[in-house]
């Protein structure tokens, strides 16, 4: 399948009317709807600003490729649209867009669309091939200039000078293959030859072999994604984001060339090391392994939690008589079973937190060091204190600190032992890093455990203890924190702070700061659907159509249904949000609503202590928000 067969003459836009990225994206969707390559808008534009949310698609240089797979969409299209004006798309230039092409793969797509799309993304990257597209003034002459790819074709340049280069992003679709027809295209101007690797959605093309490594003088790895790493040891190489690609081939190139670059040095496993993404400094870095143990987590915490919350339900309906409270939960046969599974659930949260955290550091060796840190930490097994009595467990925080710690073990064994013969990578994966990582992890975790202990303990006595003025101060905080950044990192530390109190109030009824949480990350998309009811006037009909549907969004504890009002008017909408949220977070905290849930929403209602007044706060916070955005809007 060829570029020019995705491109379809009926969903191709010359006059696109918009001006700001959502419209822009708004009037590309419903145009795919409309000629019914796609059944259902909102679905789909969900992906393409889920996509959105990761990297900008506006690539630069006036192009933007908006793209997203799913059940909604029918048939693999491509969508054109050209604006004479220019869209504000926070693209990574800064600069507006003029040119879209917008992807829509349908829900297990074989991998004839990808290669079309590569194919597109190298059309793009073209000389000349931008100013022919924006000259273009029907369908007939934009299918001509993707008929003639040989006319434009990077001429491959014959040089003593070599270099290698990786390029991958999340999606494997539209920038992989922009960095690489732009590192190719910066190599040619540089008299110099290169070979790229893609790691793309159809797998990985054009792979590097020894050769080619060995004879390189440098590597450039422009990678959002894992790639492998170390088959690059004792070469320069230079590590950056995908968009660097995209954005500035040369300076990679020249980085390349000059020897300045750092020499990677892998650790002679045999395990396939990881691209380095903490370009951004070490809080970028302390992030992304944060998220990478929380997001592993969450099953067993939602799966364990709501199964607990259930059994206390039960005994709560069938009865439990004054003198048998402290058995509920397991004072019916159901609700015991229900508890025992959830417990066992509930009870892996703190070893695959540390676990993963520490496999996002130091990939697949750092398991088991972490899973062990983990579990010292859930039973607070620690020096001096082998009484299991006497034992007071570290919880989250342990198991977090546990996590990164494991990690940083198994870094510095793979440094200590890298020049072993290779002869003796197996061994290395299979036995020393295993033992010595678990031995190290451990004995640093029997000091770690006291201290972060005792922190827990008077963390949950503090969270039990929750009410009046400290419970409101405390859920406006948690309250405000998901209406910052709508699912951003402000966001996730409120959420993963709230989950982590679960542990420490689960044999209480629940947690506030988890109702808080909730509460406040249910307010913005409610309030979009507030405000577009109120101040119709206010909102373009696309705006209020998509303010309806995020009702369902906001019942279902989807915050990041509100994105695009806050893309398109931050100013205005992200601090009425946050107010909002914030409301609805301080009254739950002040009349001490426990959540023994971490997701559901409106559907885990029935496992607070007192549903109608928690639907109630959320609803004032939803209706103060929505108000206040829609009087501080401007009429369009």
């Amino acid at each position: 399948m060829e570029i020019k067969d995705l491109l379809k003459k009926e969903v191709m836009i010359f006059d696109l009317a918009a001006t700001t990225k959502e419209v822009a994206i708004d009037e590309m969707v419903q145009k795919l709807v409309d000629k019914g390559f796609v059944s259902d808008f909102n679905l789909f534009k969900t992906d393409i600003l889920a996509r959105e949310a990761l990297t900008s698609t506006g690539l630069g240089d006036g192009i933007a490729m908006p793209h997203a797979k799913n059940s909604a969409v029918k048939s693999p299209v491509v969508l054109f649209a050209k604006s004479a004006t220019g869209v504000q798309y926070e693209a990574l230039d800064g600069n507006p867009v003029n040119l879209f092409f917008m992807i829509a793969a349908p829900e297990g797509a074989n991998d004839t669309h990808l290669a079309a799309l590569a194919e597109l993304a190298k059309f793009l990257m073209q000389d000349g091939f931008k100013e022919k597209l924006l000259l273009a003034s029907n369908p007939s002459e934009v299918l001509e200039l993707f008929s003639h790819r040989e006319e434009i074709a990077v001429t491959p340049v014959k040089s003593d000078k070599f270099l290698v280069a990786v390029t991958a992003c999340t999606t494997g679709i539209a920038h992989t293959y922009m960095a690489e027809e732009a590192l190719k295209k910066a190599a040619a101007v540089a008299g110099v030859s290169i070979k790229v690797e893609t790691n793309g959605a159809k797998g990985v093309d054009n792979r590097l072999t020894a050769s080619d490594i060995s004879r390189a003088v440098g590597v450039i790895v422009a990678a959002d994604k894992k790639v492998e790493m170390n088959r690059f040891t004792g070469k320069h190489l230079v590590n950056k984001p995908v968009a660097e690609g995209i954005r500035h081939p040369e300076d990679l190139i020249q980085t390349a060339l000059s020897g300045t670059a750092p020499i990677y040095q892998g650790d002679g496993s045999g395990v396939d090391n990881t691209s380095d993404m903490s370009t951004g400094g070490l809080g970028k870095a302390f992030y992304k392994h944060l998220m990478g143990g929380v997001s592993a987590m969450l099953p067993f915490v939602v799966g364990g939690g709501i199964l607990i919350a259930l059994a206390f339900l039960i005994d709560q309906s069938m009865g439990v008589p004054q003198s048998q409270l402290s058995s509920l939960g397991v004072y019916h046969p159901l609700a015991a079973y229900f508890k025992g599974i959830g417990g066992i659930a509930f009870g892996f949260m703190l070893p695959v937190l540390a676990g993963f955290i520490a496999n996002s550091i130091a990939d697949r060796p750092g398991l088991v060091a972490g899973f062990v840190a983990g579990s010292m930490a859930s039973t607070g097994i620690a020096f001096g204190q082998l009484d299991p009595t006497k034992q007071i467990p570290s919880g989250f925080l342990g198991a977090l600190v546990g996590g990164f710690v494991a990690g940083g073990v198994i870094l510095l064994l793979r440094k200590i032992f890298a020049k072993l013969p290779k002869s003796l990578d197996g061994i290395k994966a299979i036995l020393i890093y295993p033992l010595l990582g678990t031995f190290i992890t451990g004995l640093i975790m029997l000091f770690i455990n006291i201290p972060m202990g005792d922190f827990n303990k008077i963390l949950s006595n503090f969270l039990n203890g929750l009410n009046g003025s400290s419970a409101l101060l405390l859920g406006l905080l948690v309250g405000g924190m998901m209406a910052i950044d709508l699912g951003g990192p402000i966001n996730k530390a409120a959420y993963i702070f709230a989950t982590g109190t679960l542990a420490a109030t689960v044999s209480h009824g629940g947690s506030v700061v988890m109702a808080s949480v909730m509460a406040g990350g249910m307010v913005p998309p409610l309030a979009t659907t507030v405000a577009v009811l109120l101040f119709k006037n206010k909102f373009s009909k696309e705006e209020r159509n998509s303010g309806l549907t995020n009702i369902v969004m906001g019942f279902s504890f989807i915050t990041e249904g509100s994105i695009p009002f806050a893309a398109a008017d931050p100013a205005r909408a992200i601090p009425s949000f946050m107010v909002g949220a914030a409301v609805a977070g301080g009254l739950t905290g002040m009349a001490n609503i426990k959540l023994m849930a971490p997701h559901g929403g409106i559907f885990v209602l029935a496992l607070t202590n007192n549903p109608l007044l928690y639907l109630l706060f959320i609803l004032v916070g939803a209706l103060v928000s929505g108000v206040l955005f829609g009087w501080l809007k401007k009429v369009k």
